[in-house]
C-alpha cells in the first residue's frame, strides 16, 4: 500500500513543531522510504516534526495494531521528505 493522505492526522503543534499520526498496513521500514510521503504531505511536513506510525490490519477500522513507533522528520526539500528510522515502541499484553 503507499501513502494515503486520508490517514495522516495532525494531532498538536506548537512552538514551530507539530506531531502527527498516521495508520498503515505498510511496515515501519516502507514508511521510512525517502520520498514516502507526497503529494500535500510534502507542504505539512516540516524538520524537526514527529510523526507516530501505526501499522495496522485495517487503517479505516483498525482491529490489530501490528508495529508503532516514532520518526523525525529529517528534511523536506519541497519535493520529497525524508524521515528517520523507526524508533520503535514495544507493547505487551500480558493478560
Amino acid at each position: 500500500m503507499a501513502y494515503n493522505a486520508k490517514h495522516l492526522t495532525l494531532m498538536a503543534h506548537g512552538a514551530g513543531q507539530q506531531w502527527w499520526a498516521y495508520r498503515t498496513t505498510d511496515t515501519p521500514a516502507t514508511v521510512d522510504t525517502t520520498g514516502y510521503f507526497t503529494g500535500e504531505a510534502v507542504g505539512m511536513l516540516k524538520v524537526g516534526d514527529l510523526v507516530f506510525v501505526q501499522q495496522v490490519d485495517d487503517p479505516d477500522s483498525p482491529g490489530s495494531v501490528t508495529a508503532s513507533g516514532w520518526h523525525l522528520v529529517l528534511s523536506n526539500d519541497g519535493s520529497t521528505v525524508d524521515i528517520s528510522n523507526t524508533t520503535v515502541l514495544t507493547t505487551a499484553d500480558t493478560d
